[in-house]
């Protein structure tokens, strides 16, 4: 096998949940180095319905898809461009969840290909990007696009950006691997900028005080040599009755602006044993989008537990 072959693809779906929901289009390119070689796509007629928050993200609708192959007919064909090769996606979990649902339900097996998440890759060589999304991924790179969320579009998207990404991931990496040996230090290191960085929010919010103050005792704006102005601005802030905001909020269309989903506490509900079946896959079918996230700890002395992303 050459080891410097993968497989980019993406795939548009019924719907979020792999366990319940099917493939509805796939497209992948072989991708030899930072040039592609091969290209497959297919629409998929899923045998059921499309749920439309899917619709009014891809655009594909039923009728689209009615005259359109099966999973069973398609599947051989999608596993024999695959091969053996890593695939690479963004938010690869996603389509690889997909995948290997289909594999297990039509073969009754896995689907064990190396998985390589360009998402992933993208948060670790670029962590001050606001959004890591595809979209900001080709931005950055300079990857033209006139087509979102059509599987084929995204992929090639994909492809063309990966070998950049690739290439600067990899020189972190084999940086972060020289540094392996420096562990100890490092996390000393790490407690004192941590130690840093809190005693410098701390003389922050002293300072900040100290201007409140000074507006208080009626203090006019101050300009600093480069430009920056010193000013005083009150906000006032209400609480709101929910049954009484909702009716007005759904008829202007900014309901779903308004209110924020705590998704923890929605992920635990649906993860415990408290809720009925139905209602739990009443609450599946409002989700959008899936990740997968992994953190390190620090516990202090006193057992508290300090999180922060890989």
């Amino acid at each position: 096998m050459n080891n410097n072959t993968v497989i980019v693809l993406d795939i548009e779906t019924t719907g979020l949940d792999y366990q319940r929901e099917k493939i509805l289009e796939f497209a992948a390119v072989k991708l030899v180095g930072d040039e592609i070689t091969e290209k497959y796509e297919t629409l998929v007629n899923p045998k059921q319905e499309i749920r439309q928050s899917s619709i009014n993200i891809h655009g594909i609708t039923q009728e689209m898809i009615e005259d359109q192959p099966t999973i069973e007919e398609v599947m051989p064909k999608i596993l024999d461009f695959i091969g053996d090769y890593p695939i690479v996606g963004h938010n690869v979990i996603f389509d690889y969840n997909f995948i290997r649902r289909a594999c297990y339900d039509l073969y009754n097996r896995s689907f064990d290909n190396h998985r390589i998440d360009s998402q992933h890759m993208f948060r670790e060589v670029f962590p001050e990007e606001f959004s890591h999304g595809l979209e900001a991924l080709m931005t950055r790179f300079g990857v033209e696009f006139t087509t979102r969320h059509r599987a084929m579009a995204d992929t090639i998207g994909l492809a063309e950006a990966y070998p950049r990404l690739k290439k600067l991931f990899d020189q972190k990496y084999a940086w972060q691997m020289q540094q392996l040996k420096n562990i100890p230090y490092l996390f000393e290191r790490y407690l004192r900028i941590q130690s840093a960085v809190q005693i410098m929010q701390s003389e922050l919010q002293d300072l900040k005080s100290i201007f409140r103050l000074y507006f208080d005792e009626g203090g006019s704006e101050v300009t600093s040599c480069t430009g920056e102005i010193l000013a005083y601005n009150t906000k006032t802030t209400y609480s709101y009755d929910f049954e009484k905001v909702k009716a007005p909020l759904e008829e202007i269309g900014a309901l779903e602006k308004a209110i924020k989903l705590n998704t923890g506490l929605l992920d635990r509900m649906i993860g415990g044993l408290s809720l009925s079946d139905e209602l739990k896959d009443q609450l599946r079918e409002g989700r959008l989008s899936m990740s997968e996230n992994r953190s390190v700890a620090i516990i202090k002395p006193s057992k508290n537990i300090a999180d922060f992303n890989e």
